[in-house]
């Protein structure tokens, strides 16, 4: 039991996939906490047995359907001194998953809320995309039908920011065809089992993406990683040069830059591809 003066509120990040991922903060404040709340308990149990925790009475479910209710008594733990760790499933709590509720009650209540930051499936699937991470927003799950569904498909239309959503396998053609027959031509990557024995990253074009996806079978976790609306002018000859520049100078072979950049500035490939091809020789010129 905890013997602080106050009590303490842990948004505990848990692995993705790979067990090998979890901190070790994670784990201590996993296996020193007076209670342990969780979306699944079940889940929560197995993931403590693989650390070598023991869960003895401490695990509190904490989900959807009854985060409002369960609050006060979080908050009531709190008052009272305890450590509270929270969980969900896997990645980062309240992100897309139960526990924002937990924490602004915790935090109406004066009570101490932090963090032990980890995995997150949106960073992790942002971050391998390839795709532009200075300005991003996170859409989580699109409403399933309907108005609001067909209101954030339009949203999504201008969007300029790297936009990160989450889908179920089984919605994911479906959800890509939409966002195809909406907004048309764009950057996208849909990243599948991520940190998993068998993770996928798919980089392409968003109509080649519904087209690709239409019939094929997806199994595990999937982010979808849509680029933001582009100006419609088409980039000059001198920045695909520059970029493609960069990216040589990088260590990048002349076939991954003239990719990287047709992907991230919606030119053709063989159009960077020849600007690669044409800065890689004025690099040997010069040197």
């Amino acid at each position: 039991m905890s013997d602080r003066g106050a009590g303490r509120l842990i948004l505990v990040a848990t692995p993705i996939g790979n067990l090998g991922d979890v901190t070790a903060r994670a784990a201590e404040v996993l296996a020193t906490a007076d209670v342990v709340c969780c979306e699944d308990t079940r889940r929560t149990r197995a993931l403590l047995s693989a650390l070598g925790i023991a869960a003895g009475g401490r695990l509190v479910s904490v989900h959807g359907h009854n985060e409002a209710a369960r609050a006060a008594q979080v908050v009531g733990w709190l008052s009272a001194g305890r450590t509270v760790a929270l969980v969900s499933d896997a990645g980062t709590p309240a992100v897309s998953d139960p526990g924002a509720r937990l924490v602004a009650a915790a935090i109406e209540a004066g009570q101490d809320v932090t963090v032990a930051p980890g995995p997150s499936a949106v960073l992790g699937a942002l971050v391998v995309s390839g795709l532009p991470t200075e300005r991003f927003c996170v859409e989580g799950f699109l409403p399933r039908r309907g108005v609001e569904r067909r209101t954030r498909l339009e949203a999504l239309r201008v969007e300029e920011r790297t936009t990160v959503l989450l889908e179920s396998p089984q919605r994911l053609a479906d959800t890509l065809a939409d966002l195809a027959g909406v907004i048309g031509a764009r950057p996208l990557a849909v990243v599948r089992e991520l940190t998993k024995l068998h993770e996928e990253v798919w980089r392409g074009d968003l109509v080649e993406a519904a087209a690709t996806f239409a019939d094929r079978e997806v199994r595990g976790e999937v982010v979808v990683v849509l680029g933001g609306v582009r100006d419609t002018s088409p980039p000059s000859d001198q920045e695909v040069a520059a970029a493609v520049a960069a990216r040589l100078a990088e260590g990048a072979s002349v076939r991954d830059a003239a990719g990287a950049v047709a992907l991230a500035l919606g030119v053709p490939h063989r159009r960077a591809y020849r600007a690669a091809l044409a800065a890689r020789e004025d690099t040997r010129a010069g040197g």
